[in-house]
């Protein structure tokens, strides 16, 4: 009797084999995305560490404290004095100060025109000063005061300063004609200006230019400037003696008083 041994049987399946590929693929492709979504993860949680304590140390820490103010651009007025006004807090988060609060305690100051209050990391508040310029000195209460072109009164000389415009005014002179004078002046070019020995003003609408040669100018108000300037450069320049008096408060119909 013929013994046969019997043999495990041979699988040679193409479609298992792929099969198996196939998750072992699968599977690796899975560790992966857990992979990458573990990372991400982790990033996130890193960057809101981060941010965590970045807030902190801005807002809350004492790192980035204000330790002091720093002024720049002052010359009248007294870096002292900005730095008082500007009443900028110490000891708090540099980050939490109030810089329009700040600006608007330095503009209270006459000689201000404008000032920019900006942070200066890590411990200080710097405080740019922009101040007036005076176009013409006016005797005011006793004392020389220096006018600028909006027409406020800002600063005090020990005595007229030569180089500006006199500005004469009565008691009578309302405090805004100031500024009317001060428009006028600013309309004036260089070479008309220097013929100017100072000017009057009686008020708002009734200014007067009085000339170095002795004529007078009625100007009246600081309206059509312009056209006054260009008026009265073609009078002056006319041929033949020079008159008493010159009126362009209406720049269409000047008149003229040998």
């Amino acid at each position: 009797m013929l013994n046969v041994r019997s043999r495990p049987p041979v699988t040679d399946d193409p479609e298992a084999t792929g099969a198996s590929a196939t998750r072992k693929r699968f599977q690796r492709r899975q560790r992966a995305r857990r992979w990458v979504v573990l990372r991400r993860v982790l990033v996130g949680l890193a960057a809101v560490a981060v941010v965590a304590g970045l807030v902190w140390l801005v807002f809350f820490s004492d790192v980035l404290a204000v330790d002091g103010a720093e002024v720049h651009g002052t010359d009248v007025v007294d870096a002292a004095e900005v730095e008082r006004a500007a009443q900028v807090p110490l000891g708090v988060p540099l980050a939490t100060v109030d810089l329009d609060a700040i600006e608007a305690r330095v503009e209270d100051l006459t000689a201000v025109r404008s000032v920019e209050a900006s942070r200066a990391w890590p411990n200080q508040v710097r405080i740019d000063v922009i101040e007036r310029e005076a176009v013409a000195a006016v005797s005011w209460e006793g004392e020389w005061r220096g006018l600028d072109v909006e027409g406020v009164l800002f600063r005090t000389y020990p005595q007229r300063p030569k180089e500006l415009l006199e500005v004469q005014m009565s008691a009578a002179t309302p405090v805004e004609a100031l500024a009317e004078s001060a428009a006028v002046i600013d309309a004036l070019p260089m070479d008309l200006l220097a013929k100017v020995r100072y000017l009057e003003v009686a008020s708002v609408d009734a200014i007067t230019l009085h000339l170095k040669r002795g004529a007078l100018v009625s100007w009246g108000s600081a309206d059509e400037s312009e056209d006054k300037v260009s008026v009265l450069e073609v009078l002056l320049g006319r041929p033949g003696p020079p008159a008493r008096e010159y009126d362009v408060t209406a720049p269409g119909r000047p008149t003229i008083r040998p």
